[in-house]
């Protein structure tokens, strides 16, 4: 099992999911999201594999900066967002052998797919 971990080194979501994984011995590949942003068709897998919302960053300044039309943005429109700014991406993303697994970090969820 291949795991890459996207994210940011400061964000104290990702050091919590790297710490657990760590932790566990779980190997994993790690791509900063401000220095190696993602490829287009990467975002667009994302969105149609875990939904645009769970992947909006909704705590972020980027995300507060978009003003209120947001509220009405389709998913594509998300992509296009999330392609331009991966600040609004929520952190960290994994994806498991090239396909998206999981967003956040939630022990319930990381236990499911990783194991104890």
């Amino acid at each position: 099992m291949k795991v890459t971990i996207y994210g940011i080194p400061t964000c104290g979501t990702v050091k919590k999911a790297r710490a657990w994984l760590d932790g566990r011995g779980v190997a994993y590949d790690w791509v900063d999201l401000r220095s190696t942003p993602p490829e287009p068709a990467r975002v667009a897998r994302w969105v149609v594999h875990l939904g645009s919302a769970a992947l909006r960053n909704t705590s972020g300044g980027a995300y507060r900066a978009l003003g209120p039309e947001k509220a009405d943005w389709d998913d594509a429109r998300w992509t296009q967002a999330f392609q331009a700014d991966a600040m609004l991406i929520k952190r960290p993303v994994v994806e498991i052998d090239g396909a998206p697994a999981l967003v956040g970090f939630r022990e319930p969820a990381w236990i499911e797919t990783f194991g104890g």
